[in-house]
């Protein structure tokens, strides 16, 4: 057998113990990567954990928010049809946000954005919506009270006119009793055929009534006419053949006789003969002396 070399043998030993450390380092070197790389697993998971349980958080908390705000919408109502239709709209808008939301992965963070954005919009919105019915609330308040009021003074102002009324009906019939002509100094005297005053109706032709209407202020001025009615002592009406009629209130009476006379408010004195009577009676005669306003008089006369 062929004898090793010693200085080989060192050199191989050399080599060898050279290759041992070299794998050695390697296997070194390699377990150190494999503990980075587990280290780096372990914080990366952790990471991304943490991550995952903060976005659901985050949406559990946005999904609490956009709940709240359907309560709330639900909660909201008004007594105008208009409103209610658009809260009606808004309602269905936040109904399909709230499963829209339960539906979306936490971690599809482009959609969380997407859903607060929404939300934003939805709450000013139901804003909007309060502000509205706020302001139709004041203003219905506002209109009831002023319609109220408006009753109150309709009332107060028909009372004041009733009163008023009442005033100026009263005071128009001051007027109007103050403006109705009256006669003073009434008197009816039998005449005969020369003119002479008698009592005895044998002889009697015709029949002189004299009056004087007296001063007013408030009554009537221009033509007025002055009817007599002479009632015979048996009830008869005397008549002179002139048909002479007049109106009082809405009844149509014949007079005995009448005649027109100028009034300007000033005291007139008139006398109207009563003519072509065929005959007279004994007996107590009874005038009546007439304007269209009413009677303003009346006298008696005895025949033998």
């Amino acid at each position: 057998m062929e004898r090793e070399d010693p200085l080989e043998r060192i050199e191989r030993e050399r080599r060898e113990k050279s290759q041992g450390g070299s794998l050695k380092t390697v296997m070194y070197a390699l377990a150190a990567v494999a503990a980075v790389l587990f280290i780096a697993l372990v914080v990366v998971w952790v990471s991304k954990s943490k991550l995952v349980n903060e976005l659901n958080v985050e949406k559990e908390d946005l999904t609490s928010q956009i709940e709240s705000l359907q309560s709330d919408y639900e909660s909201l109502s008004s007594d105008y049809d208009a409103i209610n239709c658009q809260l009606d709209s808004s309602r269905e808008e936040v109904a399909q946000l709230v499963e829209r939301i339960k539906k979306t992965d936490a971690t599809n963070r482009a959609k969380m954005r997407q859903y607060e954005k929404e939300l934003g919009t939805l709450r000013s919105i139901m804003r909007s919506y309060v502000g509205q019915i706020d302001s139709l609330n004041t203003l219905n308040h506002k209109l009831t009270a002023d319609a109220a009021q408006a009753r109150r003074e309709a009332a107060a102002t028909s009372a004041r006119n009733k009163e008023l009324t009442a005033k100026v009906e009263d005071l128009s019939g001051q007027v109007a009793a103050g403006s109705i002509l009256k006669a003073r100094g009434l008197s009816m005297e039998a005449y005969n055929s020369g003119d002479k005053r008698i009592d005895n109706s044998r002889n009697v032709k015709r029949l002189l009534v004299t009056l004087s209407l007296v001063e007013n202020e408030l009554a009537p001025k221009g033509p007025l006419r002055v009817y007599v009615r002479v009632i015979s002592p048996s009830g008869a009406l005397l008549q002179d053949g002139t048909g002479a009629s007049f109106t009082l209130g809405a009844e149509t009476l014949d007079a005995t006789a009448s005649r027109e006379v100028d009034y300007e408010g000033k005291e007139v004195e008139m006398s109207i003969y009563v003519n072509n009577i065929p005959a007279f009676e004994k007996g107590i005669y009874t005038m009546q002396a007439y304007t269209s306003q009413g009677q303003i008089g009346s006298a008696e006369m005895l025949l033998r």
